[in-house]
């Protein structure tokens, strides 16, 4: 597990170049190749991110642990339950 200025995950996502819709498939992409109780990081610099990455983390019933901004970066935590 790494970490992440004390964040543990699994695998970071990088989609701090991409914009709306490119940060949340990439999400749904990386989760769907992780295993159960794995934890994805995704940082990205869409606003949009913000309101699409946790509704979908909602929707499918995975844990959105953290979440948070900085220099117009958003970072997500998320664990794949």
């Amino acid at each position: 597990m790494a970490n992440h200025q004390s964040i543990q995950y699994d695998v970071i996502l990088d989609a701090r170049e991409d914009r709306c819709p490119m940060p949340l498939l990439k999400t749904k992409l990386s989760l769907s190749k992780m295993e159960k109780g794995g934890r994805l990081l995704v940082q990205a610099s869409d606003p949009g991110s913000m309101k699409d990455i946790p509704h979908y983390i909602e929707l499918v019933g995975f844990s959105l642990l953290s979440v948070s901004e900085e220099d117009d970066v958003y970072t997500f935590l998320i664990q794949k339950n």
